[in-house]
């Protein structure tokens, strides 16, 4: 069994396409750096990212892959899952070694592998669109805790910079520490050693609350009751439209 070892990046599973290739010996199995290796390991490899490296992979799949293609090969990388590693690999490789695009050859497990991954990814950045739940503190700073199921901040964050051009605002990912700030004019990645409170609730405090954000969350859970229909009520639909791992930062669940 031969082992890769790389960094997680999608740089470095570039990388070590073309490691690959130049040894002349393909990976049964892709690991993170310091992963514990199978007990029957007969070779590994540490892959060291390389820009360079990368870049011509990628040029020789641009040559192959539509754009919407390509786009499914980096977004499908969000989902982090370790799962996807050696589809991703081998779906790439493919694509090298085939003298057209593989991209629709959905009987290929690989291709609906990374497929059906690209559009969970796609579906979970679609639900932070409908849960993010801002918050107006004292210096007129927008806040919004999140914790998407996969790493999709930077994919929503053009929509809240486009809708909110006027408004400064910080959407923070919990699970991934970091997150964007918006100053009304630039966009910025942000992460942060202290850990305040609301990083870990998602609520502002008193002293962070602007004044009249209290009485809006009451105003906008008041019409949240108001707007329901006791008999149509269906609390399984519910919960599959609106996740419960989601209510927690939403107003309009909070009492």
């Amino acid at each position: 069994m031969i082992v890769y070892l790389y960094d997680r990046t999608f740089d470095g599973i570039l990388t070590a396409v073309f490691d690959a290739y130049s040894r002349k010996t393909f990976p049964d199995v892709l690991l993170g750096e310091g992963e514990q290796l199978p007990l029957f390991c007969e070779e590994t490899h540490t892959v060291i990212t390389d820009e360079a490296k990368a870049r011509r992979v990628w040029k020789a799949l641009r040559k192959k892959l539509s754009a919407a293609a390509l786009s499914c090969l980096t977004i499908s990388y969000l989902s982090e899952l370790p799962e996807l590693d050696m589809p991703l690999f081998r779906y790439i490789r493919k694509t090298v070694d085939s003298p057209r695009s593989i991209e629709t050859n959905f009987a290929d497990e690989d291709v609906l592998m990374v497929t059906n991954t690209y559009r969970k990814v796609m579906h979970e950045r679609h639900r932070m669109l409908q849960f993010v739940r801002f918050q107006k503190a004292t210096d007129g700073t927008y806040f919004a805790l999140h914790e998407p199921l996969y790493n999709v901040i930077a994919l929503g964050i053009s929509h809240f910079k486009d809708r909110f051009a006027d408004q400064p605002f910080l959407i923070y990912d919990k699970r991934r520490d970091y997150g964007y700030y918006y100053d009304k004019e630039t966009l910025t990645r942000v992460s942060f050693a202290e850990k305040l409170p609301h990083f870990l609730t998602g609520k502002l405090n008193e002293e962070l609350m602007a004044k009249d954000e209290k009485l809006f969350q009451e105003l906008w859970r008041t019409y949240f009751k108001a707007i329901c229909i006791k008999e149509r009520m269906n609390p399984r639909k519910q919960k599959k439209d609106m996740p419960t791992r989601y209510w927690k930062y939403l107003t309009e669940k909070q009492k």
